[in-house]
């Protein structure tokens, strides 16, 4: 492995080998889609501020995914 995953894997390894524990992240759940603005797959809001049920049914977004992201 190389780049930045691997050395943050590297990292966590040596701080978990420490004892060093995890600090707690908050998170929050995101919804990410694709509109005709941008067909790329992008950030559209906060599940609590954003309906993906009505975003991918009124056709305004679709290929929908709701993913936990820290705050």
């Amino acid at each position: 492995m190389e780049g930045p995953a691997a050395e943050e894997a590297e990292r966590r390894r040596e701080e978990l080998e420490e004892g060093v524990q995890a600090a707690a992240t908050e998170e929050r759940l995101a919804v990410f889609g694709s509109t005709a603005d941008d067909t790329e797959r992008h950030f559209l809001g906060w599940r609590d501020d954003v309906d993906p049920d009505e975003l991918f049914d009124s056709g305004e977004a679709w290929g929908l995914v709701v993913a936990r992201r820290p705050v």
